[in-house]
């Protein structure tokens, strides 16, 4: 049986995919675009067959196993996802892989500059990807699935190997239903809010989609810039639910205790910084706006830029220099752990700020012993260390592609702000990748290097970079399976 779990995960993902197009086939039959979503669920459907029909779900698999198995479903659904944007999109392939990667890796930045050359099924199925991308594939298996309940735990910890992934209930399926119940309350609360508001039902669930997905994606041009300000406050509120942890959202809906919020040391500190961020903008707008529209700005590109949404209710690439500069940071922050947002994530930094304060202390009392703690949790040495490796990585990262970017053609702001925008799955950046504008032009190896990007940011990049480790590649002896693969 070794080898056939990986096939079988993959394969029922490309499966799944195509059963996922047949509405939208059916809605594009209507508007004469149908060909793209034929041909990727006919092809998505027989590859996915075949990987099925090879493969199996009756093992538990070996932690190498459940690291390949999501490495490759995050790698190919995007590539079969990226289908209907050639053909019925007549996107070039490197702009729709692109286009495919930064919907299903719930980012939104995007290579499209004609917004009239989709059709409203294929803006629609562009929204989904990232409410798909925002809750994470394996938990939407893990929940529908019930066969996958013996391996789920450790495809579970392979896509989000966040520091503070937890089990709600004795059972993964019940924690994966937990947060589904949450995710899909909050996409239909917040599409009822939208129509209310006054967005026409097609856009109320598209914005919807993208809103609790913390993604960004938007069918207009120019995002929220068009509608009016109720709408944006709608969004500010719904932005912060979607970059706050689900799984204590679930806890305080049990206890109906919403104040219980504030017992979260990571939800203080993630109200707190948007509270800053917002006052910081408000200031540095000041000659911008009159006060009213200052502080919704502040407060909808605070929540849109940290938890990684991505949306515009401004052209803030237009903004003073010192709105730029708080954008920036957010960037590097993220939304909290456990949430759709994306980035480094407030409990990362909380943690290394903890690790550095008690490293100061031992400056002065090298003997004594001083536990890291974030709240009434004693953070472990292990945690501590997996924490160091993902920032040393994500940094390293980040570094790197902003000098190919340079390499590449992109003037310094552009490559800068495009690397952290998307290795953090942030969105939009500054320059000449800011809101209102698209990554179509830049070079062609940079627009390959920001998907790769993507979708390490995605899988939290420690999850890729095992791919450059030798060990990785060496299978154990045959004989009694490691646990530990």
């Amino acid at each position: 049986m070794r080898g056939r779990f990986a096939p079988y995960i993959v394969g029922l993902g490309l499966v799944a995919m195509a059963l996922l197009m047949v509405p939208f086939i059916v809605w594009a039959l209507f508007e004469g675009a149908a060909a793209g979503f034929i041909v990727a669920a006919v092809c998505s459907a027989l590859v996915g067959a075949g990987l099925v029909g090879v493969g199996s779900s009756r093992v538990d698999p070996t932690r190498r196993e459940a690291l390949l198995a999501v490495l490759l479903l995050w790698l190919l659904v995007p590539l079969f996802g990226a289908v209907p944007y050639v053909v019925s999109g007549g996107m070039s392939p490197i702009n729709a892989i692109f286009e495919s990667t930064s919907g299903f890796t719930a980012t939104g930045a995007t290579a499209l500059s004609d917004f009239g050359a989709l059709s409203r099924s294929l803006f629609m199925w562009r929204s989904l990807t990232q409410w798909i991308g925002g809750i994470g594939i394996i938990v939407l298996f893990i929940a529908v699935f019930p066969q996958l309940a013996i391996a789920g735990r450790q495809l579970f910890f392979a896509e989000a190997p966040g520091p503070t992934e937890e089990r709600l209930t004795p059972r993964l399926r019940n924690t994966a239903n937990a947060v589904l119940i949450v995710y899909v309350g909050l996409t239909v609360l917040c599409t009822l809010a939208y129509w209310l508001a006054g967005m026409s039902f097609y856009n109320a669930v598209a914005h919807a989609f993208t809103t609790i997905a913390a993604s960004g994606f938007s069918p207009e041009p120019l995002s929220f810039i068009g509608f009016n300000p109720t709408i944006a406050w709608i969004a500010v509120v719904f932005m912060i639910l979607a970059g706050a942890n689900f799984a204590l959202q679930y806890r305080v809906l049990m206890s109906r205790r919403p104040f219980d919020l504030f017992r979260d040391a990571e939800f203080r500190v993630y109200i707190g910084i948007l509270l800053v961020a917002t006052t910081l903008l408000v200031f540095a707008l000041r000659g911008e706006y009159s006060f009213v529209d200052a502080l919704r700005h502040a407060a909808f590109q605070a929540l849109s830029i940290m938890t990684t949404t991505g949306y515009a209710s401004a052209d803030f690439a237009a903004w003073p220099r010192q709105a730029e500069a708080v954008l920036l940071v957010l960037m590097f922050i993220g939304g909290s752990a456990g949430s759709a947002a994306g980035g480094v994530k407030v409990m990362r930094w909380l943690i290394i700020s903890r690790n550095t304060a008690r490293e100061v202390r031992r400056a002065l009392h090298p003997r004594a012993v001083a536990p890291v703690r974030v709240g009434n949790r004693v953070i472990s040495e292990d945690v501590l260390r997996s924490v160091s490796a993902f920032i040393f990585l994500f940094i390293g990262l980040f570094v790197l592609t902003t000098l190919i970017l340079v390499w590449f053609g992109a003037d310094f702001t552009t490559a800068f702000t495009a690397s952290i925008a998307c290795v953090g799955n942030v969105g939009p950046g500054l320059g000449a990748v800011g809101p209102l504008a698209s990554f179509a032009d830049l070079h062609p190896v940079s627009r390959v290097v920001l998907s790769f990007g993507m979708y390490a940011g995605r899988l939290e990049v420690v999850t890729v970079f095992v791919l450059v480790n030798r060990d990785f590649w060496i299978l154990p002896r045959r004989g009694p399976i490691s646990r530990g693969g």
